[in-house]
């Protein structure tokens, strides 16, 4: 008899997981969280543990435990994601704060990105919760802030969990193992110029100057070598400018978003922007640096013996401020997040309590 074997009859019926997984995420939907603002979706994850008499430890709106025996001799892999959202946008036909479920489909905020997978890995560490034995100790956070990179999410807590060997990011993914993923950081551009009469030739446009350089930032391409995907992609995302009509503007405010892969590192990037530009500039804090994992680690070895495909991630996420190996993976599909009537299919929550189970039980037999 194996270890695994051994610590079957103290795992929870997984049919009853799927059905608890459903109603949690329900709960979720229906608990406003927006980041900076998740005190309520955070009592909520800790009353849930709080059936299984699960011990939790609390840090602003972060939630995090570990296994019952919980050893200090063995390794410990995390399991995260998120229990923020961002603000509905206007777009929504559906209440976006009430779950319905409809052809198959739970519709609601945050039930995509990342609400799925967030209950899917309570599932997933419940499940393995009070197994006896296990190789590997499991460490569970629930987190705030992701959606804003903000100081107060899974950042403020990362000295205060046990040393980690490992992590599993839950993000929508469509369960494939996302091995690498860009960094990100966001500037405020202002482009000067000097206020006049519209209808006499004074003043300096200063909105005339930051299309010049908005242009460039649209176009621009950091040097790579042939056939490799684009290191550094820029986008223009806000722009503000103009008292009224018939004043030339002064001032023109912008911002870019910025992701960018191991090729460059921030610094490099913002010296490229001010050799070219003639906007100022400030970087916002919170910067995500790139992430990936070695193709041989013991999680995507067992990931790939079951199917699982490897990509590179175009989004950011909490693995931006990991400092151990991590996957990204979870149910759902990245290109629903943030979009009106957001939605998960039931089938793809089961789904994915059963992929992290059948993965973490792999790894147990892989090894570290």
């Amino acid at each position: 008899m194996n270890i695994l074997d051994k610590t079957i009859a103290s795992h929870p019926d997984l049919n009853t997981l799927y059905n608890e997984s459903i109603n949690l995420l329900a709960t979720l939907i229906s608990i406003p969280s927006f980041s900076g603002a998740e005190d309520k979706s955070a009592d909520e994850i800790e009353s849930h543990l709080a059936k299984y008499q699960i011990n939790t430890k609390r840090k602003q709106n972060n939630i995090w435990c570990y296994n019952k025996y919980f050893d200090e001799q063995k390794p410990t892999i995390l399991l995260n994601s998120h229990h923020d959202t961002v603000k509905p946008n206007e777009q929504y036909t559906r209440d976006p704060f009430a779950a319905v479920v409809y052809d198959d489909k739970l519709y609601g905020l945050g039930s995509n990105d990342a609400g799925a997978s967030l209950v899917s890995l309570i599932s997933t560490f419940i499940y393995f919760y009070a197994a006896e034995d296990l190789p590997f100790n499991i460490c569970l956070a629930a987190t705030a802030e992701e959606e804003t990179s903000g100081g107060n999410g899974i950042k403020c807590i990362l000295e205060e969990l046990k040393p980690i060997c490992f992590a599993i990011v839950g993000e929508p993914t469509n369960m494939q193992m996302a091995i690498a993923e860009k960094g990100s950081m966001v500037i405020d551009c202002t482009a000067k110029g000097r206020s006049g009469h519209a209808a006499r030739e004074e003043g300096d446009n200063a909105i005339y100057k930051a299309i010049r350089d908005i242009a460039w930032f649209s176009s621009y391409q950091f040097p790579i070598e042939d056939g490799a995907p684009q290191p550094v992609k820029m986008t223009v995302t806000q722009i503000d400018a103009g008292m009224q009509h018939n004043i030339v503007p002064g001032c023109c405010h912008f911002t870019v978003d910025i992701r960018f892969d191991h090729n460059y590192t921030s610094r490099e990037i913002l010296n490229t922007i001010i050799n070219h530009t003639v906007s100022s500039f400030n970087v916002r804090p919170n910067i995500l640096h790139p992430s990936n994992i070695d193709l041989f680690h013991p999680v995507v070895v067992a990931g790939l013996g079951l199917g699982r495909k490897t990509y590179l991630s175009p989004t950011s996420s909490d693995q931006g401020w990991l400092d151990m190996p991590s996957v990204k993976m979870g149910p759902g599909e990245s290109a629903r997040s943030h979009t009106a009537d957001e939605f998960v299919y039931i089938e793809e929550i089961e789904e994915g309590i059963t992929m992290y189970i059948r993965l973490l039980e792999s790894v147990f037999k892989y090894g570290a």
